[in-house]
């Protein structure tokens, strides 16, 4: 490997960089255009983001048979939308993937 390979970020580096805290008003026209993705506060969201981001089919398919991971409902945008809840968010095109915070 050479130094300017070793100077660039990996995926998951770059990824957990792009992670943010969002208000869930803002997120509602992904919401709506159906691109949420809900992710169970037991993953770590940046390695499912990466696994999205990498195409990792079969680990994408485990994590939703277990229902770790799920659309976002109306009844649970409503919840999110009324508590003016604040959510970790990703990209993982053309996915917008969100958790709640851990709870303690």
């Amino acid at each position: 490997m050479n130094k300017q390979e070793q100077q660039q970020p990996s995926l998951h580096d770059k990824i957990n960089l792009e992670t943010a805290q969002m208000p869930w008003s803002e997120l509602l026209r992904y919401f709506a255009g159906g691109h949420v993705i809900c992710v169970d506060d037991a993953l770590d969201l940046v390695d499912v983001a990466t696994r999205f981001s990498a195409d990792d089919v079969r680990a994408v398919q485990d994590w939703l048979a277990a229902g770790r991971l799920s659309k976002v409902t109306d009844e649970q945008a409503r919840l999110w939308l009324e508590a003016d809840a604040a959510l970790w968010t990703v990209v993982a095109r053309p996915w917008v993937l969100v958790q709640e915070k851990k709870r303690a």
